[in-house]
């Protein structure tokens, strides 16, 4: 066990020359981790299975100041035997033999976030508005940074999102942080204590990585909610919660708050008091404001919303009930929608072929974002596949068939969507491909447009992850793009009239 029990309270005043802090992971979030606990004097050993030409780079810099950094196969196999504490990058599975070992010998394992959230008292102290939950959370994060920059605050987005907190601590000068949170750093995560949070919604994903001998389903969504729920613990303004998903108001019911914290829904309905919502065509506050004075404060127009899906003007409001808890007037919110650029692979429409619209939501991820996403068209042909994470699609394909014109499918997982459609949609025509690299996109792309009609959508909804062939779900979203640009238009037939 770790003989340093200033740990348990430590902060960015602790004597950290005397630690020997194992950072596990070499990406943005170590990188990070790293980088401050050098500058704050403790002996750092950093380690990474990778060999990237990215990692030797960040390694260089770390070793010169003053890091022992540990690259390639077997780098983590071992434990440091000084180790004091250990750093965990995201996505780190907590059956790795490093952390295994960790928690065998009692030392203690915080995540980046953690360390940025101990490292930012005494002295550089801002306050967080959270978001976490199985989707949404980049766009409703984004959102809420722009409603507070709108206020005239000085925002950073930082999290999930890909900054790393702590680097905006050092840098210093923000008012206010605006933090997107992963079910992994809040695993990873003791102490945090935010202003606001919400959870946005909760459904299968990940459960991959909650994995254990003996598990059932029910087991890892109960430990992937767990995780969910901890952006609620000793929250105090307000946590705020979907009032279409009781799960999350479940997680408000449960959680160990401050004090006067208030429980805020949101619905793309008719709110009730202490909620926001929608009336005609308006985001409307029935929570932040005097009961007496109004039954309900105009925030925004529907239009302010892009693209103005159920499920993103489900994200506009979660985003609102944040902004409207730190006090951001009612104009702001309507400002930052629209000044905010949606960000790409999210419903984004690529082109009109042939009277047909082809449709880029790459960042669908899983069952549940993709069944928003298939939810917002009429009749479509759905491009879908990749790393299911564990997850299933029966009961998505069974709510969508009655629309779907036909489906394209690829990627390490295919045969999962295959299933669900042959039993859930089996009059729907389905193309399998069992190409193994991106130019699989440009396959799946035209077979598609085969498939459509003048007025249907081809949707690329993939509802899997994109690692089994792309650096990421961008990488895939922009193949989509650049394989519909390459279609050629039917055009009028040789000798007839334009």
């Amino acid at each position: 066990m770790s003989a340093l029990t200033w740990l348990e309270t430590a902060d960015r005043t602790s004597p950290w020359p005397g630690a020997t802090v194992v950072v596990a992971g070499l990406g943005t979030s170590g990188f990070a981790a790293a980088d401050a606990l050098c500058e704050l004097g403790a002996h750092v050993v950093v380690v990474d299975e990778g060999t990237s030409d990215a990692l030797a780079d960040r390694a260089g810099l770390l070793e010169h100041l003053g890091a022992q950094v540990r690259l390639g196969p077997g780098a983590s196999a071992a434990l440091d035997d000084r180790a004091d504490l250990v750093v965990v990058s995201p996505g780190w599975h907590p059956d790795a033999a490093l952390l295994l070992a960790a928690g065998a010998r009692g030392v203690p394992i915080w995540g980046d976030v953690e360390l940025a959230w101990r490292l930012m008292f005494p002295d550089r102290v801002v306050p967080w508005l959270g978001v976490t939950g199985t989707n949404g959370k980049t766009t409703t994060t984004q959102m809420l940074a722009s409603m507070l920059a709108a206020a005239g605050h000085r925002v950073a987005t930082v999290g999930n999102i890909g900054r790393p907190v702590i680097e905006a601590i050092n840098e210093g000068g923000y008012d206010v942080f605006a933090v997107e949170l992963s079910s992994f750093q809040l695993h990873w995560s003791q102490t945090l204590r935010l202003r606001s949070a919400a959870v946005l919604n909760l459904h299968p994903d990940h459960l991959e990585w909650y994995a254990r001998p003996g598990a059932t389903e029910a087991d890892l969504m109960r430990d992937y909610g767990a995780d969910k729920a901890a952006i609620f613990r000793g929250v105090e303004a307000a946590c705020v919660y979907n009032v279409a998903e009781p799960a999350t108001r479940a997680m408000v019911e449960e959680a160990d708050v401050t004090e006067g914290a208030r429980a805020i829904g949101f619905t793309t309905g008719i709110p009730g008091v202490g909620m926001l919502g929608v009336v005609d065509d308006l985001l409307v506050d029935r929570a932040f404001i005097d009961q007496r004075a109004s039954s309900a404060l105009p925030l925004a127009s529907l239009a302010d919303v892009r693209p103005a899906a159920p499920h993103n003007v489900a994200n506009a409001l979660a985003a609102a009930a944040l902004a409207r808890s730190f006090g951001v007037p009612s104009g702001a919110v309507a400002e930052g929608l629209q000044r905010l650029v949606p960000g790409g692979h999210r419903i984004a429409t690529v082109e009109v072929v042939d009277g047909v619209t082809y449709v880029d939501d790459s960042k669908a991820t899983n069952p549940h974002a993709a069944d928003a996403s298939l939810r917002a068209f009429g009749t479509i042909v759905w491009v879908a596949g990749g790393q299911a994470k564990g997850t299933h699609f029966d009961d998505l394909v069974a709510a969508h068939a009655s629309r779907l014109r036909g489906a394209v499918l690829f990627g390490t997982d295919r045969a999962e969507l295959a299933g669900a459609l042959a039993r859930r949609a089996p009059g729907v025509p389905v193309v399998v491909l069992d190409g193994a690299d991106r130019a699989v996109m440009g396959e799946a792309v035209r077979r598609a447009a085969t498939l459509a009609r003048p007025g249907d959508t081809v949707l690329l909804a993939p509802g899997c992850a994109s690692l089994d062939m792309w650096s990421g779900y961008d990488a895939r979203g922009d193949d989509f793009a650049a394989a519909v640009r390459a279609l050629e238009p039917a055009g009028n037939p040789e000798g007839e009239a334009a």
